[in-house]
């Protein structure tokens, strides 16, 4: 058992959660299956995880750029507080597992490995499940193996070591198969066919957001003011067509929400720190911050660019030779490649004001869990929920959702984080699915037991069950063929 955990943890640390390694393995093998020559194999690796490293180098600069915000902010107020934050989440996991359950975290790899198995299993038998995505996103499944761990452990704490993780696994492994089967159509819808999915910590979302922005469009076109305009199409006159170029449009916005928060903070406060020196202008700081927002997400989008194309033409072997009918579910950061880039940003500064007021009225309430924002739920679901929700309903939409997102995210943390535990700890993993969602499962298990197990497992099954009928000739065409599913719905064939 422990060279199994071993081999399985070299496996984690240095292919999984290394995840541009990750893809260009699997670019290399759908190559190698398409029996692709030993070059363009080697090509495709190479290339597939060098685009992933610019995405990291840019979502890792955009974190960084964000960080004497969210510091200062915490510092400033003096608040002690739980952080919503992947990392801070597996950290509180780490520091408290053993202390309150008397567990290890080398369990949780193990319940990786058995959900990753539980999602392979379930894409193979697509015929009977009707899922069809693969989770490829290996640093998300550790972050969010952790979260689930401590999780499960709260409503079962008696349970042994081998029923416990067959358990969280097949709970775990379903969710990562559905949810990321839930992104299938959107993603496709607003790539236009490029063949992946999104595979991260907002797949229930990404659905529930679409639906909701499609339902405002249509409510609008019902009112007779017309299709609701995506923000690609709004073209702004005279001296605000500047905000028409994406970079002028993020530098400037960003200018007045880093400018104004930074001035709260003040110019001692980040030389203190160590964000800036005494001799540097306070201004061309501010100015050099927003601008580099701008830098790193043009990289990231640069990254998203070079990999993607690799990676949906070659999946094509790995789909039509080990797992027929399969797409991959990739980073969410990959769809900003695509749409109006203006999405991002507005998503971004909708749902950071929505967690501001968030957090804001925990401490006018006096909860006993207050929230401090974490860079990368504020900016990688809301970003993404906007791209979707501009796709889908326009301007009015993209704004509106993410601020919507930004109040679910603190408040379902709050009260999650405070109820398991998980907040003496100082994190949660505070993402839009796990702030939502995974709070309804934990309440299900805990009071109606292994009943509760058993219907989370049951409605998580129906749910491709129930998109299956209700499109039942286009639902694999999705996938198969884009052209010809896209000519059928619009002939309104479902």
């Amino acid at each position: 058992m422990q060279t199994l955990l071993s081999v399985w943890s070299f496996i984690v640390n240095n292919i999984l959660t290394q995840p541009a390694y990750f893809i260009g393995i699997i670019v290399a093998l759908g190559y190698i299956l398409l029996r692709k020559p030993w070059y363009e194999v080697l090509a495709g690796f190479i290339k597939a995880s060098v685009g992933y490293f610019i995405l990291i180098v840019g979502s890792g600069g955009l974190v960084a750029n964000f960080r004497p915000i969210l510091v200062g902010l915490k510092d400033k107020f003096q608040l002690t507080a739980t952080v919503i934050d992947p990392y801070f989440g597996q950290n509180a996991v780490t520091a408290g597992l053993q202390d309150v359950f008397g567990r290890s975290f080398g369990q949780v790899m193990f319940l990786m490995l058995i959900a990753f198995i539980f999602n392979i299993l379930l894409v193979k038998f697509q015929k009977y499940t009707k899922l069809r995505a693969l989770f490829t996103t290996g640093h998300v499944q550790v972050q969010q193996s952790a979260t689930a761990f401590w999780l499960f452990l709260f409503c079962f704490p008696q349970l042994g070591n081998t029923p416990i993780l067959l358990i969280m696994g097949l709970i775990l492994g379903l969710y990562w198969s559905v949810g990321s089967n839930l992104t299938i159509a959107p993603t496709q819808e607003l790539t236009d066919g490029a063949g992946f999915c999104v595979a991260h910590q907002q797949m229930f979302a990404i659905r529930f957001f679409s639906i909701i922005a499609e339902k405002m469009h249509k409510r609008d076109e019902a009112k007779g003011k017309g299709p609701s305009k995506k923000l690609e199409d709004i073209e702004l006159p005279g001296f605000l067509s500047i905000f028409n170029e994406n970079i002028v449009a993020t530098t400037i916005l960003m200018l007045l929400f880093f400018g104004a928060i930074l001035a709260v903070l003040g110019k001692p406060y980040l030389v203190e720190q160590g964000f800036l020196k005494a001799a540097d202008s306070f201004f061309f700081y501010v100015m050099k911050t927003s601008m580099y927002f701008a830098v790193y997400l043009a990289i990231l989008q640069l990254g998203v660019r070079t990999f993607v194309s690799e990676l949906t033409n070659s999946f094509q072997g790995i789909s039509e030779k080990l797992l027929p009918g399969a797409v991959p579910g990739v980073d969410c950061a990959v769809v900003y490649g695509f749409g109006s880039p203006n999405a991002v940003t507005i998503g971004f500064l909708a749902g950071a004001l929505g967690q501001f007021l968030a957090i804001f009225a925990l401490i006018i309430l006096h909860s006993p869990v207050l929230i401090v924002a974490g860079f990368v739920p504020v900016f990688f679901d809301n970003a993404t929920i906007a791209v979707f929700a501009n796709n889908k309903g326009g301007l009015k939409a993209t704004i509106i959702l993410p601020f919507i997102s930004g109040l679910m995210q603190v408040f379902g943390s709050a009260l999650i984080a405070g109820w398991v535990g998980m907040a003496a700890y100082g994190g949660y993993l505070g993402m839009w699915d796990w702030a939502v969602v995974w709070p309804i499962f934990t309440v299900i298990m805990k009071y109606l037991s292994y009943a509760g197990v058993v219907l989370v497992a049951v409605v998580l099954i129906a749910l491709p069950q129930i998109e299956y009928r209700k499109n039942k000739e286009t639902y694999f065409l999705c996938t198969e063929d884009y052209e010809k599913y896209k000519e059928m719905r619009s002939k309104g064939i479902r």
